[in-house]
């Protein structure tokens, strides 16, 4: 009886939710953040996230990472190891488009011969992160993204996958109307600070943009500045990450 009960509730919760995550009223990030962190309660996990899929080693993960309730300790941590690319959870999620269910090594390369390997699943299991449930989503114009779910629970069941994964798609619906709405709601950027995001995304420095653009360090460095104020950004970390998930670059 007690199965059938919660068999009842499962079935009310999905429709509930996606009445609440409704593209036409969820506006913005904070919305998306909400509705996730709710998502995430009810199936039991922790912790989730959503970034965009790492195709090289050119952008690290948190200038990748897009929503995400992650510790910052965590991230910078994860980040500072440079394995997001190489790991089973990319490598893994990348190979389907089924959902990948993992423990805590999904996190760590997918090749144990690395010798962060142990590193990354230690991270991982003390911060909580013993079970992952994780989606390989893409956008409308087909860029590839990553949701995942963490926690200390059980892997999940197939009803409750399909569950999620259905969540995860509507999920991932109302965060790309954000991108749009965001994007319309800034100030456009010119060819030159286009040029010098993309540089700087790929990891050149003030210096050697100045170099490849035949311009003075000073005017990359306004470009900068002005870059960062159109984006609404705190620092030239932030701006890149920002344009990227508007697609700016």
């Amino acid at each position: 009886m007690k199965d059938q009960d919660n068999m009842l509730v499962r079935q009310g919760w999905l429709p509930e939710f996606l009445a609440a995550a409704n593209i036409e009223t969820v506006q913005t990030e904070y919305e998306v953040l909400h509705l996730m962190r709710q998502c995430a309660n009810h199936f039991s996990f922790t912790h989730f996230l959503v970034t965009r899929f790492p195709a090289n080693a050119q952008q690290r993960f948190a200038e990748r990472l897009m929503v995400s309730n992650w510790p910052a300790d965590l991230v910078r941590k994860y980040d500072a190891m440079n394995l997001f690319h190489i790991s089973r959870l990319a490598l893994d999620t990348g190979a389907t488009k089924l959902p990948v269910q993992g423990d805590s090594s999904l996190l760590a390369p997918a090749d144990w011969e690395n010798t962060q390997a142990g590193e990354a699943v230690a991270l991982a299991e003390s911060h909580g992160l013993s079970t992952s449930t994780a989606f390989l989503l893409h956008s409308t114009t087909s860029d590839p993204y990553l949701m995942m779910f963490s926690g200390i629970r059980k892997p999940l069941s197939r009803p409750e996958l399909a569950e999620l994964h259905f969540a995860a798609l509507q999920l991932f619906e109302c965060l790309e109307k954000t991108f749009t709405a965001a994007t319309a709601g800034r100030e456009k950027l010119s060819s030159r600070e286009v040029e010098c995001l993309r540089w700087a995304a790929a990891g050149k420095s003030s210096d050697e943009i100045a170099v490849i653009l035949g311009i003075s360090v000073y005017t990359v460095s306004s470009y900068f500045k002005s870059v960062t104020r159109k984006l609404k950004a705190v620092n030239r970390m932030q701006a890149i990450a920002i344009a990227m998930r508007l697609r700016l670059i």
